[in-house]
């Protein structure tokens, strides 16, 4: 028999649930007495999300880490070794299976998913139907986020709804997008319309997967060039239903925008604050994580080791991979703090951004200037590469004062995390902001209101309606935040954008040079791949040539060399 292309990665590793949650012996559980209870349910439901930071424990393989380095705003950056930084940057390959990890966590969120949903039934003691409606309904947004997730970043995939044995080629992207769309509709229809609450961050509502559905649509419709979202069985999703949905997400939900724009990172927050004066200055306090304007976001626990004892739990490691190279991140560059230097923000994003609304606050909100936002930071510090003397703020290590002595990151005071460089990241991943919300049901109406509701925010004036002005927005409030590679994908705006790359001012360990072209250069690479990436070779292998490889790729010229 053929091997399961998803359960030779995914099925075999259910044994890292029973480690992560490490509450009881599973191995004497099986379908015959597996799941019962309501207790069951929730095991069930909390070995999916486990799968969401899972991934992120290998941050520099995975969607959004791509979607950052690969788009206009972001270069590669890291040290001169570091091929895979740079070759995300530069749309090319550094090693046959990059994403595995990423594939696979995917797909063991979607194989528990798949499992959840087929044994609801057989469970007894629900308080209510709409405990029960709660969970089957997160378990339908999960695996349409997942299968959004790993359509955006390899195109079309294995389409996987059962837990039966089997060994599928790539599925149409109607066919998918088709899935994601009735698991969404599933979702809204059976999560209760309960008003937000911080105790409820980190977990799928109502609300979210209004707002994912929306996000769905958008792309799916601009990307591929069509006019409404197929459903799975039959019958389509048209604009409009997709705007009322926002509008009661936007209406019910309890969400809402933070009173500052700046208030939304954690450089804001109560430990760093006394001695950042940035903050001081501008009488910023942190909202925290899970505030009012996280609609959906990734939790990470405390609880983090490596080795075996990595499964407790896992950190934000994208904190981590986007501080400042050694010799940077001390106390000269205070409150940011030291990580691996991936991800220098383009020049052009500044300018652009300081010509276009040169008093945005949410300019230097998120973009760290050390030129004149730090006393002593150092160029070519452990040979950065690609760098450009601007940083994002959004997700960076943050640290904070102890008695006086300098820790790692102000979690070691608020959450109790371990004070170590690589493990003390805490923060929320903010995957849906309600900002993003506003902005999407702008779109879609093409009505500025909401637009300028964001606007007024940053104390900006108001602006008429149009597909630029909308387009400025979205580069300008989400910045760094997993969405402008695809946001430039659906407009058809990535071969012009990512190929302006070319040009701009860049050091390399220190000495000044210009981005260059590598694989026949930006708009090359765009056009070959059509944005997408590579399948990993080990998954194609294990299918014995059922999956084929995205077209772009095995070639010498997707192949990153270096600098």
């Amino acid at each position: 028999m053929k091997k399961l292309l998803y359960t030779a990665a995914v099925m075999l590793s259910l044994t890292s649930c029973e480690k992560f949650l490490d509450s009881e012996d599973y191995t004497k559980k099986n379908t015959g007495n597996f799941p019962k209870t309501v207790a069951d349910a929730n095991q069930m439901i909390t070995g999916i999300y486990s799968t969401l930071s899972q991934a992120i424990s290998n941050s520099q393989n995975t969607s959004f880490y791509m979607a950052e380095l690969a788009s206009d705003d972001r270069f590669g950056g890291g040290g001169e070794n570091d091929k895979d930084m740079q070759g995300l940057d530069h749309l090319m390959n550094t090693k046959p299976s990059r994403f595995e990890t990423y594939w696979t966590a995917r797909y063991q969120g979607i194989y528990r998913a798949n499992t959840a949903l087929a044994n609801f039934d057989n469970i007894e003691g629900w308080e209510s139907e709409a405990q029960k409606n709660q969970l089957k309904g997160e378990a339908y947004f999960l695996r349409a986020l997942f299968y959004f997730e790993l359509s955006q970043l390899f195109g079309e995939v294995p389409l996987v709804i059962s837990v039966e044995a089997q060994n599928l080629p790539k599925a149409p992207a109607d066919e998918t997008y088709a899935q994601i769309a009735s698991d969404l509709q599933e979702a809204i229809n059976l999560m209760p319309g309960s008003a937000y609450s911080s105790t409820s961050a980190g977990h799928a509502t109502k609300w979210a997967a209004e707002a994912l559905m929306a996000r769905v649509f958008l792309f799916y419709t601009g990307y591929y060039q069509k006019t409404s979202l197929p459903v799975a069985g039959g019958g389509a999703i048209e604009k409009n239903q997709v705007i009322s949905w926002l509008e009661d997400c936007i209406s019910n939900s309890g969400h809402d925008l933070v009173s500052d724009f700046r208030n939304l990172w954690p450089y804001t927050n109560e430990f760093t604050a006394a001695d950042y004066d940035y903050v001081k200055d501008n009488n910023l306090k942190w909202e925290g994580d899970g505030n009012k304007e996280t609609v959906f976001a990734v939790k990470f626990g405390i609880s983090v080791d490596w080795g075996d004892n990595y499964q407790l739990g896992y950190s934000n490691q994208y904190v981590l991979h986007f501080g400042l190279r050694s010799n940077n991140g001390g106390e000269a560059t205070f409150p940011f703090g030291p990580g691996w230097g991936a991800g220098p923000v383009n020049t052009s994003l500044w300018n652009e951004w300081r010509q276009a609304e040169p008093t945005d606050i949410r300019r230097t909100g998120s973009i760290l200037n050390v030129e004149t936002d730090v006393e002593n930071y150092i160029y070519g510090a452990d040979a950065q590469m690609e760098e450009t003397g601007f940083w994002q703020k959004k997700y960076i290590p943050i640290r904070a004062y102890k008695d006086g002595t300098l820790i790692n990151s102000y979690a070691v005071l608020k959450d109790n995390a371990i004070d170590d460089m690589q493990r003390s990241h805490m923060q929320d991943l903010i995957l849906i902001r309600f900002a993003d919300v506003l902005l999407m049901h702008a779109e879609l109406k093409e009505d500025a209101t909401n637009l300028n509701r964001v606007r007024a925010r940053a104390q900006l004036a108001a602006v008429p309606y149009s597909l630029t002005a909308l387009k400025r927005e979205r580069r300008w409030e989400l910045a760094f935040e997993g969405i402008r590679y695809f946001d430039l994908m659906r407009w058809g705006d990535a071969a012009n954008a990512l190929a302006a790359q070319e040009g701009v001012d860049i050091k390399n360990k220190g000495i000044d040079t210009k981005m260059r072209a590598f694989g026949g250069g930006y708009r090359a690479r765009y056009e070959a791949t059509g944005g997408f990436w590579p399948l990993p070779e080990s998954q194609i292998q294990l299918s014995e040539g059922v999956m084929t490889q995205n077209k772009g790729w095995g070639t010498a010229e997707a192949e990153f060399p270096g600098w």
